[in-house]
């Protein structure tokens, strides 16, 4: 049975994806519009609304962690447009 991971922690690793896909190399071909680049800032910023989703829906979430869980989804959703765009 896998190790159930903290809310706390669910944020810390959802930060760490979405700075892991702003530091992605952009490939030199294609640039920002190679697949393969796409489909892997793709993952990573979906990995980290995945970690997070379900924390505003969890009996001991208190407001500011769902405050918490909005503001990354405001990020993943920013470097998607900053990185893709």
């Amino acid at each position: 049975m896998p190790k159930l991971i903290p809310a706390a922690e669910r944020i810390v690793r959802a930060r760490k994806l979405i700075q892991k896909a702003r530091e992605l190399p952009v490939p030199d071909g294609a640039g920002k519009y190679d697949i393969t680049y796409i489909a892997g800032v793709k993952e990573l910023l979906q990995q980290a609304r995945d970690l997070v989703k379900f924390i505003p829906y969890t009996p001991t979430a208190t407001p500011e962690m769902k405050e918490e869980v909005k503001k990354i989804f405001a990020e993943a959703e920013q470097a998607h447009r900053e990185l893709l765009r």
